[in-house]
């Protein structure tokens, strides 16, 4: 967006058609790079699943549930819609703390994880639903307003403004929402751009601004009189890969960052694998900044907790 007046800045309009219009948002940069958003973790789906039920995936999983739990959000005998569900990294928790989930999962490997997951819990309930959330009908499936708590993390059903008023409508008390908050951070990335690449031409300028969805959200939940808690912080991990799956990972990284590599670029990386990690195991950081925005809608006041 270029030029904008403070009239503009102050109307939804315009923000939710610069929405629609960027390229550089996430499910955007995933299908310019020839991915399926719906489907990328088809084919890692179970190292997905070992890495979310880890000691330190668990980890960042009751960090996120304390937070909205320290919003008031109560998960006893809670109707929560998981949208996204992966293979129940959050549906499993939701359940084990008592609510009743319904979890809407398309991704078949990831879809039969979450069932085998499922079948272990001894309290709560998790009801799945194998369907892409945006072929759902709200209407038909009776799930106007039909659920105390939709939580949506780091999911592609978030596109436009249209996805959120579609994720909104089935909620009824609160509904959670994350993304990345800025351009993903990957070490090994960087250490390979400069061999690839034009020297001079590190990260295309645009980058800085990809994954732009949450700044959408967050401004146009503000313009249209939204009650939310939101969060920016920043996360970093550590990741061991083989060569192989580094290779790959770097690969496609580069694509969703937009970047013109040279034809011998994969060729090159593997050679500088081959050196830098003679062990065959390519270690490296990743992460980000993550954005999280819990939306009030009936008790619209300020929580203080006693």
């Amino acid at each position: 967006m270029k030029n904008i007046s403070t009239n503009d800045f102050f109307d939804p309009s315009v923000w939710e058609q610069a929405w629609q219009n960027d390229s550089f948002t996430a499910v955007k940069q995933m299908r310019a790079a020839g991915m399926d958003p719906a489907h990328s973790f088809d084919h890692k789906a179970a190292e997905f699943n070992q890495q979310v039920f880890s000691e330190e995936g668990q980890q960042r999983t009751k960090r996120i549930l304390n937070w909205i739990q320290g919003q008031d959000v109560n998960f006893v005998n809670a109707s929560i819609l998981d949208i996204g569900a992966a293979s129940g990294g959050f549906s499993i928790p939701f359940a084990e703390r008592g609510g009743v989930v319904t979890s809407v999962e398309p991704c078949i490997p990831l879809l039969d994880l979450l069932k085998e997951n499922a079948d272990t819990l001894t309290s709560g309930s998790v009801t799945i639903v194998d369907e892409e959330f945006q072929d759902i009908d709200i209407e038909a499936k009776g799930w106007k307003q039909a659920f105390d708590l939709v939580f949506v993390s780091m999911c592609p059903v978030l596109v436009d403004w249209a996805s959120v008023e579609k994720i909104l409508s089935c909620a009824r008390q609160f509904c959670y929402i994350s993304s990345t908050a800025g351009p993903r951070e990957h070490s090994l990335m960087n250490e390979v751009l400069p061999l690839v690449s034009d020297h001079n031409q590190p990260i295309k300028p645009q980058i800085r601004h990809q994954s732009s969805d949450m700044g959408y959200l967050l401004h146009l939940l503000y313009l249209k009189g939204y009650a939310y808690e939101s969060i920016i912080t920043h996360e970093m991990k550590t990741v061991e890969m083989s060569k192989q799956d580094a290779l790959e990972h770097v690969i496609m990284m580069l694509g969703l960052h937009q970047v013109d590599i040279r034809p011998n670029a994969e060729q090159v990386i593997s050679n500088y694998l081959d050196r830098q990690y003679p062990s065959g195991t390519v270690t490296m950081e990743q992460g980000g900044r993550f954005g999280k925005v819990l939306i009030r809608l009936q008790d619209q006041r300020m929580y203080t907790k006693e």
